[in-house]
């Protein structure tokens, strides 16, 4: 039966260093699914950065209006907050969905 198989398929070395191979590539934690999983994770953490820093850019220059001039904060709490002074009236409109 032994004479069937070749030679090198039954060296004790190459079948330890193959199912280390295996192990190391499919089983192991961080085994190459893992490591696809984690560059694109990576990927979408980058574009997130730099969407959070185009927010952190427009927050910083809506705070310098805030900071600089009352009028802009009047606008910002009467836009936001729904703010009103005491002789006014607030009315808030809401776009409905189209009847059909």
């Amino acid at each position: 039966m032994w004479q069937k198989i070749p030679r090198w398929l039954t060296n004790k070395y190459l079948l330890t260093g193959l199912a280390a191979g295996v192990w190391m590539m499919w089983f192991d934690g961080q085994d190459l699914p893992g490591e696809f999983r984690k560059a694109a994770h990576f990927e979408d953490l980058k574009a997130s950065e730099g969407r959070l820093n185009q927010q952190i850019q427009h927050t910083q220059s809506e705070l310098k209006l805030l900071i600089n001039n009352p009028k802009t904060v009047e606008q910002y709490a009467r836009e936001k907050y729904l703010m009103k002074k005491d002789n006014e009236d607030v009315f808030l409109v809401v776009d409905s969905p189209a009847v059909k």
